[in-house]
């Protein structure tokens, strides 16, 4: 393959793997591999490449006769994603606390200015993507062969829930988002201490601070709007 299509081929495996996560490509939406043949520019041989290697990092299911499918998200991935998640952000954190080299942590402090400027502009995708790098920095740190798929798979979803549930409006949510942050900051210094107890249980608790944001878009807040009188009731004064 001459250095031309491998850079298509490049840039085609970055922004499907971008739009799966952004959601421009929905869960369980079908690809058409003509269609992104001519969007990219490469045939399909190449192309059914980079479904394969997508399909084996976790961003599309493969289907005999159908083709590919952005993997979806079901009530059943769903459980398993929230049974999962703190098991597996707690060990592979605890393990780059453990194993992350001089090399890595600079790379991580580079990853959190870019987030927090993603925050400061209210880019939502870029916010997403920005805490997606970081935490698979982290996986890059723990070095474990068995772990990292599974956290690579893990951040795809919670990703595209973020997308799904963020909303830079909602200005209750601003705190949070900014505590965050700021433990985002608190997971560079306890791996750049190599304090993996504590980067470890900070792990947990980022988790549970994501879950209650998550919960808090599902469940339907408390109606505060006065209701008013029914029509044609009649008004009783001094009544408790």
């Amino acid at each position: 393959m001459d250095t031309d299509s491998r850079s298509k081929k490049t840039q085609c495996i970055e922004d499907l793997r971008r739009r799966v996560l952004t959601e421009a490509l929905e869960p369980g939406v079908y690809l058409d591999e003509t269609e992104l043949s001519e969007i990219y520019g490469i045939s399909r041989p190449p192309l059914r490449e980079v479904l394969r290697q997508l399909a084996g990092e976790g961003y599309v299911v493969l289907h005999e006769n159908r083709g590919a499918q952005v993997a979806p998200m079901t009530h059943k991935t769903m459980r398993n994603f929230f049974v999962a998640a703190p098991m597996i952000y707690a060990a592979t954190t605890r393990l780059a606390a453990e194993h992350a080299t001089p090399a890595q942590i600079v790379k991580l402090k580079e990853c959190q200015w870019a987030f927090r400027q993603a925050i400061k502009s209210g880019d939502a995708a870029e916010r997403a993507l920005g805490n997606e790098r970081f935490h698979s920095i982290i996986g890059d740190m723990a070095d474990n062969e068995y772990l990292t798929p599974s956290l690579r798979r893990l951040l795809i979803d919670h990703t595209r829930i973020g997308m799904t549930f963020y909303n830079p409006r909602k200005l209750a949510l601003a705190q949070q988002r900014e505590l965050a942050a700021d433990q985002h900051d608190q997971f560079i210094d306890l791996i750049e201490a190599g304090d993996a107890d504590a980067a470890a249980a900070l792990a947990v608790a980022h988790w549970e601070l994501s879950r209650a944001q998550i919960e808090s878009f599902v469940t339907p807040e408390s109606m505060t709007i006065p209701l008013g009188r029914a029509p044609g009731a009649t008004e009783t004064r001094g009544a408790s």
